[in-house]
């Protein structure tokens, strides 16, 4: 700012000089004889400077107004409001700190919604096992119910039920935080999902469905946590035998991608609701038939991310449904962690 105004003095200096010599002819600097300064009237000065002073006071109003505003949203935000933005003025620097305000106050806003969200849908899936295991204990202590074992196991499997959801509650945490340890290795993507295929295989022949694995061309191998991939592969079989009806089939194919290697979980199920598809990766979206807490998409989902992969959904109503995530190939994986 005092480099504008240093310039701005000069240049006022100049033009007044040269309109000076223009009217009246001279030059600058100390005059001789009578005449003694032969620069530009003090007038004229005066009236540059004046109008550099309007013109600094304007430019630091333009710049002042919008950063007041940005101080004052934030006192706003530190209350606790986070729906509060400031208008962005102009593409200057000024404008960029508006934006960013803005962008950081969506994101706070967006975390504090999910915060919530979390909250309630937590205490929503305790409070059944709970309630489950108060009734029963209640009973029992009151004498209306004997503590034999068909009063005492729901009690047991309503606390494993309770504890299933803290350690998938921890996983997710830990993989969304970037702080999952993963025991990498090198292992054969093929093997692993026919691991995980053979696994289920007795679950699906139980519905009725029919299972298979397969891979038409070779693959290469994967640096991974074969412990992790193997919940990711079993959440997703999990999901697709469970909506495929008797008479149906699920088939898990693994073959090469352009960033490593691609696995694929699909089903003939009913499908999923186009409305309901952007958001199946989501914490505790589940649908009406689900038997968990609706964690399984998301853990997996972080699980595949903390291996520098990515996992997609893919439904036709009526047709099924594709889970399809890839990983890295040994190759092009980013190193190992432990």
């Amino acid at each position: 700012m005092a480099l504008l105004v240093a310039l701005l003095l000069g240049f006022v200096f100049l033009v007044s000089g040269a309109i000076f010599r223009l009217l009246w002819g001279g030059g600058y600097g100390p005059g001789g004889g009578a005449r003694g300064w032969s620069g530009p009237p003090v007038g004229l000065l005066l009236l540059g400077l004046l109008v550099v002073a309007f013109l600094v006071g304007r430019a630091v109003r333009r710049v002042a107004a919008p950063i007041g505003e940005v101080m004052e949203a934030a006192d706003r935000v530190a209350g606790g409001d986070y729906s509060t933005r400031v208008q962005v003025r102009g593409s200057g620097e000024v404008g960029q700190l508006a934006s960013s305000f803005n962008q950081m106050t969506a994101r706070l806003q967006a975390n504090e919604t999910q915060r919530r969200a979390l909250l309630a849908d937590v205490a929503h899936e305790l409070r059944t096992p709970l309630s489950v295991i108060r009734g029963n204990v209640e009973g029992m202590l009151d004498g209306v119910y004997p503590a034999d074992e068909s009063h005492l196991g729901p009690v047991l499997e309503e606390t494993a039920v309770m504890a299933r959801l803290l350690d998938d509650l921890q996983t997710l945490s830990t993989a969304e935080a970037g702080v999952l340890r993963l025991h990498r290795e090198r292992v054969d993507p093929v093997a692993l999902a026919q691991d995980a295929a053979a696994a289920f295989r007795s679950r699906a022949d139980r519905g009725g469905v029919g299972l298979d694995c397969h891979a038409p061309v070779p693959v290469p191998e994967v640096d991974v946590d074969p412990v992790r991939i193997g919940e990711v592969l079993a959440n997703l079989l999990t999901n697709a035998i469970r909506h495929t009806p008797r008479g149906g089939s699920v088939r898990v194919a693994v073959e090469p991608d352009p960033a490593g290697v691609a696995v694929t979980v699909a089903d003939t199920g009913p499908g999923i609701d186009p409305r309901d598809l952007p958001h199946v990766f989501d914490r505790f979206v589940k649908s009406a038939d689900s038997g968990g807490a609706g964690l399984g998409l998301a853990i997996a989902r972080s699980l595949v991310e903390a291996h520098g992969g990515r996992i997609a959904a893919a439904s036709v109503p009526g047709q099924g449904t594709t889970m399809r995530f890839v990983l890295p190939a040994v190759d092009s994986a980013s190193g190992s962690s432990g």
